[in-house]
C-alpha cells in the first residue's frame, strides 16, 4: 500500500510540474525561475517528452512489476508533448517563401550578430538581399554599423546609422539601427528610459511623419537576471504605446512571456503594449530563432518584429540560410505597409 501511495504521489507531482511548464500562464508562472527558460523551447520539450515516453514504454515491457507506473508516466509525457504541439500549431510553423515585394511595402530586418560575428560584408549582403529599409542589430557596434551602411550606400541603399552602447568593453552591450534615408531622419529619444543590462534605442522621426522605430534587447532570463528581464519586458511593453511604431530586436522572450506583462490587455500574448508580433500575425510564430545549432522548429522564437495595428504586416519569415555565419541567432525579416 505504501508503495502504491508513493507511486501515486510521484505521478501526480510529475503531472503537475509538466502542466505548469506546458501551460504556465494558467498559474501566472511564465516568468518564474526554471519555467521561464523551459517554456521557451516548447518544441524541444515535446520532442524529449516523446522520446521519454517511448523509452518508458520499452522499460515497461521488460519490467512487468512496474508496468502500470511506467505506463502512467509515459501517458503523462505524451499528453505534455501534445499540449506543446497544440500551442505551437496555433502560432504557426512558418513559411520562408515571400511574394514579390509590392511598391508600398517596406522591409524590417533584425539580427543579433553576437558582437559583430558575421562581419561587415555578410551583414551588408543580407541587408541588400532583403532590400531592408530598417535594420535592427543588437550586439552590433557603431563601427560595424557604419561600415555596413557604407557598403549598402555603394549598392544604392543609403541609410542613416544610430547606435547606443552601455560600454565599449563588450560588443554585446551595443545596439545599432540602420534606417533608409527614404524614411527620413530620426533622433534618439532619451526621455523614455532604457532596458537594464543591454541597451535598447528609441528613434522618433524628426519631421513627425515617419514611423517611430525601437530597437530592443532585454537581458536573457538567466537565474541571476530574472528581475532585470521582467523589468526590461515591462519597459518594452510601456514604450510601444501609440501608433505608427515598429519595434524589433532580440527580446529574449517568446509569446508565453508576453503575458508576463500584458495579461490584462485585449491582445494578451500577441505582443507588448500596443504592438503585435509579426510572426504570430502571419503564422510563423513557432519558428525558432535561437540557437542556430538547433533546427528552426526546435529552437526558441525570441527574435521578433512588432508593429502597432495601424501598420499592415504583409509577410514575415525567419531566415535560415545564415546559420553558419557566426551568430547564434537567426535573422528575421518582416514586410510592412505603413499607414
Amino acid at each position: 500500500m505504501i508503495r502504491r501511495f508513493l507511486a501515486a504521489v510521484l505521478i501526480v507531482g510529475i503531472a503537475a510540474a509538466l502542466l505548469v511548464i506546458a501551460w504556465p500562464n494558467l498559474f501566472g508562472l511564465a516568468g518564474a525561475p526554471v519555467v521561464a527558460q523551459l517554456v521557451s523551447v516548447r518544441a524541444l520539450s515535446a520532442a524529449l517528452a516523446l522520446i521519454g515516453a517511448f523509452t518508458l514504454a520499452l522499460i515497461a515491457m521488460l519490467w512487468p512489476a512496474a508496468r502500470r507506473f511506467l505506463a502512467a508516466l509515459a501517458l503523462i509525457a505524451v499528453v505534455f508533448a501534445g499540449i506543446n504541439v497544440a500551442v505551437l500549431s496555433t502560432r504557426g510553423f512558418g513559411n520562408e517563401a515571400f511574394p514579390t515585394r509590392a511598391p508600398a511595402e517596406i522591409a524590417v530586418l533584425s539580427w543579433n550578430t553576437l558582437g559583430d560575428a558575421p562581419g561587415v560584408e555578410r551583414i551588408a549582403e543580407l541587408v541588400v538581399a532583403e532590400e531592408a529599409d530598417v535594420v535592427v542589430l543588437p550586439e552590433t557596434s557603431q563601427d560595424t554599423a557604419v561600415a555596413v551602411a557604407e557598403l549598402t550606400r555603394a549598392q544604392g541603399r543609403p541609410m542613416w546609422v544610430y547606435s547606443i552602447a552601455f560600454d565599449y568593453v563588450s560588443k554585446a552591450r551595443s545596439t545599432s539601427v540602420l534606417i533608409s534615408v527614404e524614411l527620413g531622419e530620426h533622433e534618439v529619444d532619451d526621455s523614455v528610459g532604457n532596458t537594464q543590462v543591454l541597451p535598447s534605442i528609441v528613434l522618433r522621426p524628426i519631421d513627425g511623419t515617419g514611423p517611430t522605430i525601437i530597437g530592443v534587447h532585454p537581458v536573457a532570463p538567466l537565474p541571476n537576471q530574472l528581475e532585470n528581464w521582467r523589468a526590461d519586458l515591462a519597459w518594452a511593453d510601456e514604450v510601444c504605446r501609440g501608433s505608427n511604431i515598429i519595434m524589433a530586436g532580440d527580446f529574449n522572450a517568446t509569446p508565453d512571456h508576453f503575458r508576463v506583462v500584458d495579461a490584462s490587455a485585449g491582445v494578451a500574448g500577441l505582443g507588448l503594449g500596443d504592438c503585435l508580433t509579426a510572426g504570430l500575425v502571419t503564422g510563423n510564430g513557432a519558428v525558432g530563432t535561437w540557437p542556430t545549432r538547433l533546427p528552426p522548429l526546435l529552437g526558441a522564437p525570441i527574435d521578433h518584429v512588432m508593429t502597432t495595428p495601424d501598420i499592415t504586416v504583409t509577410g514575415y519569415r525567419v531566415i535560415t540560410t545564415h546559420d553558419g555565419d557566426g551568430s547564434d541567432h537567426r535573422p528575421v525579416v518582416a514586410r510592412l505597409i505603413l499607414p
